[in-house]
């Protein structure tokens, strides 16, 4: 069990303080997440996040594998988006091996990658609405996301761990009617996502429970590394698709999405926003993506002893990056990943403190975070 260190326990001069356990067994912490909070009255005078309750060594797992065992191993960190997981690892691998990815391969890989952000968001939506109180969006979340791990199982033979990205592209090729049941989805997403807007972001409730909640300047964000939608909504436009653009993306016409209010309510708000940004880039590369053609790269993947290298994507959370050392053999001699989710949960003290206690959960369900990819 984790303990707090003494000056941790220290009560705050001339305060009426209680500490009080939030977590590690409760809903609303996503996981096994424990945070000490000290209260005064109804206001929070200090946070103390502890994390491990779920580590799973996986870093180290992996290098006692081969680079071809290690990606079901990534689907399992943040076991939301497995299909971004995968992404980075491969990209490292492929620069470092000088495995060429086909066209057709990278149209693939973005859009299922847009397509995992939408599953992404959807339990971001429906989950933190069972945070706030309200069961209906939780069921209608849920119930599209069925719809669109239809097609990721169609596609790839699993639903939430796919091991479907591989070096040089994917591992089968795509079902004849693969566009168009992708196409017939954000078809009927983007006519129910202003229905989702009603329900949570817009409804007066929510609103009054978010708007000016956990504010983020961004100077602070970039102190504390944020990145992702957190980040952008405090206003800096940052965005590896469009930065450092990967695969599909430097074809594909868009702008990165900001907000400047940096609370709650602006967190939710650009979230909404990326489900009809994601549908539009799915749209996008099923009109320019070649119907035929290669959906593996060839190429001997053979890394030399020294070569390192560093890739990351821009995740439904943020920044997903892998950093991989070789010593020449078959597997990475030492594998380190940078999650979004362990750095953005860096700034959660800043945020709680001054805030009311009933306003805690407001504020950690707009984070967004997945506790397999913050313990890994």
């Amino acid at each position: 069990m984790t303990m707090l260190r003494p000056t941790e326990l220290a009560p705050v001069p001339g305060a009426q303080e209680m500490l009080v356990n939030l977590g590690p067994q409760h809903p609303a912490t996503h996981g096994v997440l424990k945070v000490v909070l000290g209260i005064d009255g109804e206001r929070v005078t200090r946070a103390v996040p502890h994390i491990g309750f779920l580590h799973r060594n996986h870093e180290k797992i992996e290098e006692s594998r081969t680079y071809h065992q290690v990606i079901p191993y990534l689907d399992r960190m943040d076991y939301v988006s497995g299909l971004q997981n995968e992404l980075p690892f491969c990209l490292a691998v492929e620069e470092l091996a000088g495995i060429e990815v086909p066209e057709r391969a990278k149209y693939l890989r973005t859009a299922l990658f847009e397509l995992n952000r939408i599953i992404s968001h959807l339990v971001w939506i429906g989950t933190y609405m069972l945070d706030l109180g309200a069961i209906t969006p939780f069921l209608y979340a849920f119930r599209d996301r069925e719809a669109a791990l239809d097609i990721v199982e169609r596609t790839t033979g699993g639903r939430m761990l796919p091991n479907y990205f591989t070096f040089g592209g994917v591992r089968r090729d795509i079902n004849p009617r693969f566009w168009q049941e992708l196409t017939g989805f954000v078809d009927y997403l983007e006519g129910v996502l202003p229905e989702y807007e009603a329900l949570t972001v817009e409804a007066p409730v929510f609103r009054a429970r978010t708007v000016g909640i956990g504010v983020l300047p961004p100077a602070m964000a970039i102190n504390h590394g944020i990145s992702g939608p957190m980040l952008r909504a405090s206003g800096v436009a940052h965005d590896l698709r469009k930065d450092q653009p990967y695969d599909a993306y430097p074809w594909l016409d868009f702008e990165v999405i900001t907000r400047r209010e940096g609370d709650s309510w602006a967190r939710s708000k650009l979230r909404c926003q990326e489900l009809y940004q994601s549908i539009d880039l799915i749209r996008q590369c099923a009109r320019k993506a070649p119907r035929t053609g290669p959906y593996l790269g060839k190429g001997r993947l053979k890394i030399e002893a020294g070569r390192q290298r560093y890739r990351a994507v821009e995740a439904s959370r943020g920044q997903l990056g892998v950093y991989l050392y070789s010593d020449g053999g078959p597997g990475p001699y030492r594998s380190k990943h940078r999650s979004p989710s362990f750095t953005n949960l860096q700034v959660l003290p800043d945020l709680f403190v001054g805030q009311r206690f009933s306003d805690v959960i407001a504020i950690l369900g707009s984070m967004d975070i997945v506790l397999g990819e913050v313990d890994r």
